[in-house]
């Protein structure tokens, strides 16, 4: 190991130390008999330190350890609990003595510890500072740390020791950052990570920490079982209440059916609290086991969309490569859909059987059926607007446009978007068509309200849906920046696409953070986390005889679900929504 990073370690260290509050007038938090070593408890080993360089993380180093349990002997492959901040975290809360006296008494299963340092980037020169990694890694959003741990670390710790790959197997810990950081992880990966151990956490606005409460609350719940330490003495910074923010992720966690304990205390921002408790968290983060952590009962929502039980069904997977986009349903309910790429159009048939509707035009999207049962489409690349008959016979609407997406009216009119000319086109029957909105800076998905006096626009480089009111003539009035849309951490732009309406006017808007679900107001109330492995979709649209069954494209996959919601049609007469709550 390099002196310049010895010396890196050494300041992280006195800069975790340095973080807490004064002990005066803190209540004593003596340690049990299971966090101390008992006779006849067999003794695990602690291998390490070992070093890692990252590529998620360029030009970082860090160090880190493996626990082995006494009882671990490869046959099969063991549980794996990932602790941030190293060994120094593990020893504070003497978890290897814990597990050793939990694992003996078979009140944990058999686990590999990994205690694993943040990274640092070494000084360049003598007298000069490295940059530490710490807050980055762990207070940040999105899944870096936990690509970070699936691509890199468990892959390495795999190469000596059986680890299982089951996320019920798994936990992950830790204090401060190092605990946001272990929500974080399994929040974005539940397929990889179950079971949360979360003290002192830094659920405030460091780096958008804060946000977790309200997502949570529109997420559907996730498998996760989540375990909460704090005190009351906590930090109060510019950056938030440590200790109101730990309250407000236990009500969230509460509020959405998560398996969810805690322990407050009295303690400031350190570990006193929570080594005394340690024994006590990690039996109830395996209790139970191996039965499997299941996603907690959805509440009874203001939007109440869900139904036990209904998931997202594969319906269609293309070749690699393809690009799925805008499907649009019939009368009937069946379902029509772009492989924008090829240019064919397929149909999904009542009975789940997918064929090929037409061919031939490639970049065809923004499907939408018109009154005259016909299906319409854009056709960016050449420029046309198209429409083809029951037999996928294709005629030119109109020539010299550049539309992108588009919704129908009962009396054959309709508007597309139009992202080149950053706006919005209203056409009539008789082949008329007017620019009635300009300045948005990438025009994308169009739908109206149900009662068809609305129209919203979905900005993908922003992050508003655009609302304005539709005018006799067909001109659009009052234009406001209506729908907020949540965006990714790491993203500069919502991504918003495609959209689609329901009879009780909510809107439901394809992003890549999920399906989110707006009231006649513009707040999102609820989103839909995509299917297991995708992370972007382009297209959202109700079909199926009962219009009660949501369709999405994503890349060269079409899945679809039943939720307890009825689809509008908007080439169909206007259907009259209740009146919102405010």
């Amino acid at each position: 190991m390099s002196s310049r990073f010895s010396l890196a370690i050494a300041a992280l260290a006195t800069i975790l130390v340095s973080s807490g509050l004064s002990a005066d007038k803190e209540p004593d938090y003596p340690l049990g008999p299971d966090s101390n070593p008992q006779e006849g408890v067999p003794q695990g080993e602690i291998k390490g330190p070992f070093e890692w360089t990252s590529d998620i993380f360029p030009g970082t180093v860090r160090e880190y350890w493996v626990y082995v349990p006494a009882q671990y002997d490869g046959t099969k492959p063991a549980c794996v609990f990932i602790l941030q901040d190293g060994l120094r975290r593990a020893q504070g809360w003497k978890i290897p003595t814990v597990l050793d006296n939990l694992i003996h008494k078979r009140e944990a299963p058999v686990q590999i510890g990994i205690f694993i340092s943040p990274g640092v980037v070494p000084a360049p020169r003598e007298n000069a500072q490295p940059r530490f990694n710490r807050s980055f890694e762990y207070d940040g959003l999105g899944d870096r740390y936990a690509r970070f741990l699936i691509e890199e670390i468990l892959p390495e710790v795999s190469k000596t020791y059986r680890l299982s790959d089951d996320p019920n197997d798994r936990a992950i810990g830790g204090a401060s950052s190092g605990a946001i950081c272990a929500f974080t992880a399994a929040w974005e990966r539940p397929d990889q990570f179950r079971r949360v151990l979360s003290t002192i956490g830094t659920f405030v606005s460091l780096r958008g920490g804060n946000e977790y409460p309200v997502l949570i609350r529109k997420y559907e719940p996730k498998p996760l079982r989540v375990f909460l330490q704090d005190g009351t003495r906590d930090l109060n910074l510019y950056g938030g209440d440590w200790w109101m923010a730990n309250q407000t992720m236990l009500s969230a966690l509460k509020y959405s059916g998560y398996e969810v304990a805690h322990a407050w205390g009295e303690g400031g921002h350190n570990s006193k609290h929570s080594a005394s408790i340690m024994p006590d968290a990690i039996r109830w983060l395996w209790q139970g086991y191996p039965e499997p952590i299941k996603a907690g009962v959805p509440p009874q929502r203001r939007t109440n969309l869900v139904i036990p039980g209904e998931d997202w069904e594969l319906v269609f997977e293309g070749d690699a490569g393809g690009y799925t986009d805008s499907p649009a349903a019939n009368s009937d309910g069946e379902v029509f859909f772009a492989d924008k790429e090829s240019g064919i159009i397929r149909k999904i048939d009542l009975d789940d059987s997918v064929s090929q509707f037409t061919d031939g035009k490639p970049g065809i999207g923004g499907l939408m059926f018109g009154a005259d049962g016909k299906l319409y489409g854009c056709q960016r690349k050449t420029h046309v607007l198209l429409r083809f008959d029951v037999e996928g016979n294709a005629e030119t609407v109109f020539d010299q446009v550049t539309p992108n997406d588009l919704v129908m009216l009962p009396d054959g009119s309709g508007y597309f978007t139009d992202p080149i000319n950053r706006g919005v086109w209203h056409f009539t029957a008789d082949g008329k068509r007017q620019q009635v909105a300009r300045g948005i800076s990438f025009p994308n998905g169009v739908i109206t309200s149900p009662d068809q006096t609305l129209l919203f626009v979905s900005d993908t480089d922003g992050r508003f849906v655009y609302s304005f009111q539709i005018q006799a003539d067909g001109s659009l009035a009052h234009p406001q920046e209506y729908g907020h849309v949540h965006v990714r951490d790491s993203a500069r732009s919502s991504q918003a696409d495609g959209m689609a309406v329901d009879t009780q006017g909510r809107r439901y808007l394809a992003t890549p953070m999920g399906i989110q679900v707006f009231d006649q107001l513009g707040r999102c109330h609820l989103i839909l986390a995509l299917p297991p492995g995708v992370d972007w979709v382009s297209n959202v649209a109700f079909g199926g005889p009962k219009r009660d069954t949501i369709y999405i494209t994503c890349m060269n996959r079409v899945f679809r679900r039943r939720i307890s919601a009825t689809g509008v049609h908007t080439w169909q007469p206007p259907v009259q929504p209740p009146r919102p709550g405010l």
